[in-house]
């Protein structure tokens, strides 16, 4: 589904800057505008993140509105709360695993498990989509620090390319 909704703007690319940046963040479209959640956004300001110019995002938005299968996707997108910065300052950890092939199954599932053996709860995952991310990534913010232990444990798993631990 993402590969046919990106593939739309193939003929349009700025449009497609646009577009990534909504699915990148969030953004949802109604009524011709906008939103980070409730909050609405300036076309300028989505235009300067995406280097475009403003009237590249109401065409896009123009666009997304006219084709009912996008809007129906683009409508309903919601900004996550993305806690790996702000989780050392809080006293949590933080692990980072690069996967072999981000489309594997089972790498969540695996150091997921190596986490709770040892007793930690996980307070949030979050993981790249391989459509959208040219390096993708699984981020893991734990209760507590993991201790440097499990690290090999969790470069065992199937399809974990590297693993760092802060």
């Amino acid at each position: 589904m993402w590969a046919a909704l990106i593939d739309y703007f193939q003929r349009y690319p700025a449009q497609e800057k646009i577009a990534r940046l909504l699915i990148r963040n969030g953004l949802s479209i109604r009524e011709g505008k906008v939103y980070s959640g409730e909050v609405e956004l300036a076309d300028s300001a989505l235009g300067r993140a995406a280097g475009v110019d403003r009237r590249i995002v109401a065409a896009t938005v123009r666009t997304i509105e006219a084709n009912a299968a996008l809007h129906r996707v683009f409508a309903n997108f919601q900004p996550t709360l993305h806690l790996k910065e702000v989780a050392p300052a809080l006293g949590w950890g933080v692990i980072e695993i690069v996967p072999d092939n981000a489309s594997r199954p089972g790498i969540l599932a695996g150091v997921s498990s190596v986490i709770s053996r040892e007793g930690i709860s996980i307070r949030q995952a979050v993981v790249d989509d391989p459509d959208f991310s040219d390096a993708p990534r699984l981020f893991i913010v734990t209760e507590r620090p993991v201790p440097a232990g499990l690290i090999p444990e969790m470069q065992k798993v199937a399809g974990v390319k590297s693993v760092t631990v802060s």
